[in-house]
């Protein structure tokens, strides 16, 4: 009889805990394998490069680059290889981002192991599951009034960079800086950047 052949997974999250428990449960189920874990963005990336994986189920967020940063490398570099991403933080702009940089599944942690090893078969088709809880979230939050650079300068004035600062990392006047965050501020109805930040990584827009 011949074997049936298994799907080949990477895992990264930066909880080992968790990502040992998936990787333990993941196991048990006969057409998957777990050929590669990973705790960064960095190192998930290296590890994608080293196994060339079937599916990748990566954590949003991880210490390096987040999930949605190192699917936009796999789309190139391993075009072969599916993204699924499991969060913690399914805002609307982060499922947004997702789908632009090609990600194929969008779940939460919530997920049970039976059903996500069932959405990562989904995914390894071919096809494209997003949680729909989050879909629906995502639709009734609309677009992000922010133009990309405006987010971006935004996100370097989250832990309180002083403009001078945000200016020289992002490669921009200081003027330019604060036009870009007066604008972002106005666009959110906030009353400063810090409550504009707040609001803008609530809706998962930067």
């Amino acid at each position: 009889m011949t074997p049936v052949p298994r799907v080949r997974l990477l895992l990264a999250d930066d909880e080992h805990l968790i990502r040992g428990a998936l990787a333990a449960l993941l196991a048990l189920e006969d057409d998957l394998l777990v050929v590669a874990e990973a705790a960064t963005g960095p190192e998930a990336l290296a590890m994608a490069r080293a196994h060339e994986p079937d599916v990748a189920v990566l954590d949003l967020q991880m210490p390096g680059a987040d999930g949605v940063r190192v699917a936009t490398s796999l789309r190139t570099e391993l075009p072969g290889c599916r993204v699924l991403i499991v969060t913690s933080h399914g805002r609307p702009g982060h499922l947004k981002r997702a789908l632009e940089a090609g990600v194929r599944g969008f779940v939460p942690k919530t997920v049970s192991a039976q059903r996500l090893a069932e959405i990562i078969r989904t995914v390894h088709a071919g096809n494209r599951y997003v949680d729909p809880e989050l879909a629906a979230d995502a639709i009734s939050a609309g677009e992000s009034p922010l133009t990309a650079r405006e987010a971006e300068v935004l996100e370097l004035a989250a832990d309180g960079a002083p403009v001078a600062e945000i200016a020289d990392r992002a490669a921009l006047s200081q003027g330019t800086v604060r036009n870009y965050l007066s604008s972002a501020v106005s666009k959110l109805g906030a009353e400063n950047r810090h409550s504009a930040v707040r609001l803008a990584r609530e809706r998962g827009w930067v």
